[in-house]
């Protein structure tokens, strides 16, 4: 059992921490084109190859995306609560809680976990939460939403790969050939900009975020079985979402909360001590599943 769970984690830890010594050894990381480059091409060949590959079928999809979007729902309005009676600001606290690092973290783990079919289905729960990120962003950053929108790769990758579950369509050779080439370098580059994010960020609160962090996963089980349930999940889909959504708090919340000037330090304290904690509590997750395949 250790071994197969050394084999999930080493290369996610290996990827990041090349990104995090990178930074600590005071060398030049072009952190910003890096970001467009995974974000604009990479991302969006990655959606499109991968559940082309995994033949991932509209109906599956279907009940994944509810399932994800259920989720989300319910942890956004238990945010909304936790806010309230904490008195905290909910444009901090609530994406935090409901956008986990599902690119960096996520998908590397699902692949190396699960193989391409447990990744395609990690990939179709990526969609819904990208999807409900990138609407997220534009409606509070943006004074002209839908032109954003628009401008953003990733929302032509999602609507290309719908039209080929829902008509059964495959890609041409030379385009799948294309867009897996291109998806390959997605990954690892999302892997070592995690680690130069985490080595880069200024941190505050460090214990605080550590409590955020066990208590959102605390709520990301119940939540992601009772929605697993209630759409009638298998158990190896239903595993997908408790996985992705237990993520820790993804880098892009810090991103928005320092181009916003939302309490960036604080936000960059739950992603860091979020992805600390993660560390201990993923690979007890990955073992439950483990031994109940």
């Amino acid at each position: 059992m250790f071994a197969q769970l050394f084999a999930v984690m080493a290369p996610v830890l290996a990827g990041a921490g090349v990104g995090y010594l990178w930074v600590r050894a005071k060398q030049a990381y072009p952190t910003d084109f890096v970001s467009k480059l995974t974000l604009n091409i990479g991302t969006p060949c990655l959606i499109v190859s991968s559940l082309a590959e995994t033949r991932v079928d509209f109906a599956t999809f279907s009940v994944i995306a509810g399932a994800t979007l259920l989720a989300l729902f319910t942890l956004a309005m238990l945010g909304l609560v936790m806010c309230r009676v904490r008195e905290l600001d909910w444009k901090v606290f609530v994406p935090a809680m409901i956008f986990p690092n599902t690119g960096n973290m996520g998908l590397p783990i699902s692949l190396y976990a699960f193989g391409q079919v447990g990744f395609g289905y990690a990939v179709s729960i990526l969609v819904v939460v990208s999807l409900i990120q990138f609407v997220f962003s534009v409606s509070i950053g943006s004074d002209r939403p839908l032109r954003a929108l628009s401008r953003t790769p990733t929302i032509y990758a999602i609507a290309i790969s719908l039209l080929l579950m829902v008509f059964d369509l495959r890609l041409p050779s030379w385009l799948f050939n294309v867009t897996h080439l291109l998806a390959g370098f997605t990954i690892p580059l999302m892997l070592i900009t995690l680690g130069v994010s985490l080595a880069s960020i200024r941190v505050g609160n460090l214990a605080g975020g550590l409590v955020f962090g066990a208590v959102r996963t605390l709520l990301v089980i119940p939540v992601c079985l009772a929605a697993g349930w209630i759409f009638g999940l298998s158990a190896a889909n239903t595993a997908q979402l408790l996985l992705q959504l237990c993520m820790p708090v993804a880098v892009y919340n810090y991103m928005f909360a320092q181009r916003a000037g939302r309490s960036p330090e604080l936000v960059a304290g739950l992603v860091f001590s979020s992805t600390l904690l993660s560390l201990f509590y993923l690979p007890v997750i990955l073992a439950v599943i483990f031994s109940l395949e």
